[in-house]
């Protein structure tokens, strides 16, 4: 496929994703399926332009305003490659040549636009902070008082391309093994700084051909995903529960530090999910764990047994800010204030119900993949404000390198500091003499 055929597809492609509800990725895999006649070289190459555009969104949208454009998907694609790679607008005319699989030839108003882009570049001193840094209004003021001096530059990292994380699966093989094998191969794989199982790929590579990634050996995590879990300290033996468990990638990690021993129980509300991750845990060679269909944060089975575990990791719903390089689109989807306001309440339920599976002495850990204080510090001070028969658990306490890392008690991951997405973790105890507790339901 010509370059021109290219970006017709990634046109066609980028376009469904904006008026789809669902995330870039899974448009992106259906709209492949749909095109088997693609090869890996030509996925690869219109997968990255679309991320590229995704991450450009707002600062492309604002030169079709600034010139009373329309934001369509083709008006966006011309205007990065005039500002975003400098090309000249006789190129684009032969690149928009109308022919077979090419873009239509440009009408007037399009050779009017990208000769008004001649000599530009992407950023504007005109623009507003929140298109210069592609950051939603409904978000600054929070993420500027995370993040204070450093807002400009951790927004900055949000729009950098990541690397591609993986975890092996120590049931099946070892990071020495799997790196030396991903190596010879020609991948450029290296040991995670801090996860101890992670393993590190540079570039985008075409999944289907990672070899590791079918048989269960590694699976695709990322770091800051991977220390999430291993705060847990799941031990084999123990009865531990992953209470929002999706499709399972903190599963999978749980119970490898399980070694297979114990009872591990992944709940959730979404079946699919669900079915996801018991496929997972099959294909990864692990029979400890099981899978529970919850009508609700408050479902009967959470009160039938209470106490009754060593270990509950909640990896709660949220806005998602910390996955935004990984996924750009989802910085665009619909929030305000009333919206994360109730995702917010919805995130203190969870806790507040999930503790009751804590045995005394037993460890909670809350997580999200989110930035904002409001879902993290702030709902785990509630919380323990609360509910005085948990105590919090100082990071330094468990992992003095991560604590120099973080400068928190909390595990606090960001792009630009950590090279991960953002992540932040709190790890709770239930107090041994909170025996007399248990009968009281915290959510009562």
């Amino acid at each position: 496929m010509n370059f021109a055929a290219r970006l017709q597809t990634t046109i066609d492609l980028l376009t469904g994703i904006q008026s789809s509800n669902l995330p870039a990725d899974a448009v992106s895999s259906a709209f492949f399926r749909s095109r088997r006649f693609l090869g890996s070289d030509d996925q690869g190459v219109i997968l990255g332009l679309v991320y590229v555009l995704l991450r450009h969104r707002a600062r492309l949208q604002w030169w079709c305003e600034r010139f009373q454009q329309p934001e369509t998907a083709r008006m966006q694609m011309i205007a990065w490659l005039m500002l975003g790679e400098a090309r000249s607008v006789e190129q684009i005319t032969r690149l928009f040549n109308g022919l077979k699989f090419a873009p239509d030839a440009l009408g007037d108003h399009e050779y009017a636009f990208a000769t008004d882009l001649q000599g530009q570049t992407v950023d504007h001193p005109d623009m507003p902070i929140s298109v210069r840094l592609e950051c939603p209004d409904w978000v600054i003021a929070s993420l500027q008082r995370r993040f204070g001096h450093d807002f400009d530059r951790e927004m900055a990292a949000t729009l950098t391309a990541p690397p591609l994380d993986l975890r092996v699966n120590i049931a099946k093989g070892d990071v020495a093994g799997v790196l030396k094998s991903l190596n010879k191969q020609g991948y450029r794989a290296t040991a995670m700084p801090f996860a101890p199982h992670g393993i590190r790929l540079p570039d985008r590579v075409a999944l289907g051909q990672l070899p590791g990634l079918k048989t269960g050996e590694i699976e695709i995590q990322d770091e800051g995903s991977q220390l999430v879990a291993q705060l847990v300290d799941a031990q084999a033996g123990e009865r531990v529960v992953d209470f929002c468990a999706g499709a399972g990638g903190k599963t999978l990690a749980l119970a490898a530090q399980m070694k297979n021993k114990g009872h591990l129980v992944a709940c959730d509300v979404n079946e699919a999910r669900l079915k996801r991750c018991s496929e997972r845990l099959r294909r990864a060679g692990f029979h400890n764990g099981e899978t529970r269909l919850l009508t609700s944060e408050t479902d009967k089975w959470v009160k039938r047994r209470k106490g009754g575990y060593d270990r509950v990791l909640i990896d709660a719903p949220c806005s998602g800010t910390g996955t935004w390089r990984r996924n750009p689109d989802a910085r665009w989807r619909e929030w305000d204030a009333d919206g994360l306001t109730a995702l917010i309440a919805l995130q203190g339920r969870i806790l507040a119900s999930a503790a009751r599976l804590v045995k005394p002495g037993g460890r909670l850990v809350y997580a999200t993949c989110s930035m904002l204080p409001e879902e993290n510090e702030e709902q785990v001070s509630k919380f323990l404000a609360t509910y005085p028969m948990f105590e919090l658990i100082p990071l330094a306490d468990i992992s003095p390198n991560l604590a120099a890392t973080t400068q928190s008690d909390f595990l606090s991951l960001t792009p630009a500091r950590h090279d991960t997405d953002g992540f932040f973790a709190a790890v709770l105890r239930r107090k041994p003499e909170a025996d007399k507790e248990i009968a009281r339901d915290p959510i009562d």
